[in-house]
């Protein structure tokens, strides 16, 4: 009996305190300033419609022809880069081949040689140097490298001077090759010339590279000294 007693009493002490709250008096709102006469209110955007006017946006007349003035600007820079580097390419083969050309007419002058006779008892031969006689162009016609590759014989490199400088090509050429002498017999001041034709885009005008070389007089002995850098005449052709 005790027990149900003091029950109700806190069940009634906890109804008069709900009733208090209830009963407290609301907080007098506050007023909102109006906005000055004459100024316009701004909406605000949330973050969900900022990113969807964001999305929605197109681009203008003015920025797609931006975008297709840069791009056609970086296509042709970038055929002009192709175009140098292939050139390039080809063009190292007649570098490559006329150095190799002009080292063999260097070896061959400072190879001693000797009359290749037959000598008379009690006599002596003397040690010559020469330089290789003149090669006619591998291929023929110029003709035959416009704007492709010629595939040379072996028989091609067996005329002129091409055995004394044991110089062959196997692989299929760009370039037409020849090379020139003034003189076979080393006295001094003779020259010999190296040279590759070419016509890379066959419009009819040839590019040249060209190797020179001379036969000095340094005191009693003769050198043979190469040019310091290939001639190039219009290289690109």
């Amino acid at each position: 009996m005790l027990i149900q007693i003091r029950c109700s009493f806190r069940n009634t002490r906890g109804v008069s305190s709900w009733l208090e709250t209830r009963t407290t008096e609301p907080p007098e709102p506050t007023e909102r300033k109006s906005p000055p006469v004459g100024r316009k209110m701004t909406p605000v955007r949330t973050q969900p419609q900022l990113a969807t006017s964001r999305q929605t946006r197109a681009f203008s007349l003015v920025e797609l022809m931006i975008v297709v003035a840069i791009i056609g600007v970086l296509a042709s820079l970038a055929i002009y880069g192709v175009r140098k580097y292939l050139t390039s390419a080809k063009t190292a083969e007649a570098r490559t081949a006329l150095g190799r050309m002009a080292k063999d007419a260097q070896s061959v002058f400072e190879s001693e040689t000797l009359l290749q006779n037959v000598l008379n008892v009690s006599t002596s031969s003397t040690v010559t140097r020469s330089l290789c006689d003149d090669a006619p162009p591998v291929p023929a016609v110029i003709a035959s490298v416009q704007n492709g590759k010629y595939q040379s014989s072996p028989a091609d490199w067996k005329a002129g001077g091409w055995p004394c400088l044991k110089f062959t090509m196997n692989d299929p050429q760009y370039f037409m090759y020849s090379y020139a002498s003034s003189a076979t017999t080393a006295l001094g001041n003779e020259t010999f010339t190296a040279q590759a034709n070419g016509d890379l885009d066959a419009d009819g005008a040839e590019s040249t590279f060209q190797f020179f070389g001379k036969v000095q007089k340094v005191g009693s002995d003769l050198v043979v000294t190469l040019a310091d850098q290939i001639r190039e005449i219009e290289p690109e052709e």
